[in-house]
């Protein structure tokens, strides 16, 4: 059994993180809107997620981490998204967020894109993930649906997860197009939060959409490194980058301060419709770039089987 720690976000109400949002956007991108909607029906194009939305006990959990795959990588660390949502109190839960794949399912090292409603007494699981890979014959990027080739719900040493009972509700959304600032679209959401409340941390989670422009995307090697990658530059080296079209759908797992239970506070992955995808860094094409999102803020944070022995490297 992994071991799991549990605390209790600061949780702000939506018309208060929608104002305390906008304004800071407003810093970072020439136009920017933020309201309280209902959340659109998530089931539709362009998600096409198993559930219908992001409301209902929200909540985050930072499984494994960084040091488990630097430097050097430990293959045994394996997680199922269907415990995981048992861990964090939420049977059935509908999860979206960052990770690795499980090598030991695929054989090679590859980006996670979970989407899973996770099994239930009452119905099995569905999985919509995505994983994207360095392919093999041109050395681009490989997205394929994960339920294709795969019928586990499995995942390799880390992941960054939003969950939920994926419910309609109401959520925040950001519109924000044209960059102005130096920050990306998620350390910007996460810097004005943290800014604003300090002390008291701030969890949240949901997706957005690239809707135009381009984006710089990561997507690590089949081969974990053979070599220890002990510093950023290392890890930079050993990374594939690519630079993505819109329209990406991408999912962010935001944390506006870490309480102590070293958190990867930021992590975010993007699939899409026309076969690109992989670990979002930022926007290439800032006077073009519209982003569209739905949030909502967690009320619980679940840190499960933290490393024992870590460090800061790799976590951009």
């Amino acid at each position: 059994m992994a071991k799991v720690e549990r605390f209790a976000f600061h949780v702000p109400s939506l018309e208060e993180l929608a104002g305390v949002l906008q304004k800071g956007l407003k810093e970072n991108f020439a136009d920017a809107q933020v309201s309280v909607v209902d959340c659109p029906d998530m089931t539709q194009d362009p998600f096409n997620f198993p559930a219908k939305g992001i409301c209902g006990k929200p909540r985050i959990a930072d499984v494994g981490g960084v040091p488990y795959l630097l430097p050097l990588v430990q293959k045994e660390k394996v997680y199922d998204l269907n415990v995981i949502a048992k861990d964090i109190e939420l049977p059935g839960a509908f999860i979206l967020g960052a990770g690795a794949a499980s090598s030991r399912i695929l054989g090679v090292n590859a980006e996670f894109i979970p989407i899973v409603q996770a099994k239930s007494d009452k119905k099995p699981a569905v999985n919509g993930s995505y994983i994207a890979q360095i392919n093999p014959a041109d050395k681009g990027c490989l997205l394929e649906k994960y339920s294709t080739k795969y019928s586990d719900c499995e995942f390799g040493l880390l992941a960054n997860l939003y969950a939920s009972e994926g419910q309609p509700g109401k959520v925040i959304e950001v519109k924000a197009s044209e960059r102005t600032g130096e920050l990306n679209f998620v350390s910007c959401l996460r810097q004005i939060l943290e800014k604003h409340y300090g002390e008291k941390p701030v969890g949240m989670g949901g997706t957005f959409i690239i809707q135009k422009g381009k984006a710089k995307i990561h997507i690590m090697p089949p081969e974990f490194s053979a070599c220890p990658l002990n510093t950023d530059e290392d890890v930079n080296n050993w990374l594939k980058f690519f630079e993505m079209k819109a329209p990406l759908i991408c999912q962010p797992v935001i944390v506006s301060r870490d309480p102590g239970f070293d958190l990867r506070v930021e992590h975010t992955h993007c699939f899409s419709h026309h076969g690109e995808g992989g670990h979002y860094h930022e926007d290439t094409t800032p006077e073009s770039v519209r982003y569209l999102g739905y949030f909502v803020p967690a009320e619980l944070l679940f840190r499960i089987d933290r490393p024992k022995e870590t460090h800061m490297v790799g976590r951009d």
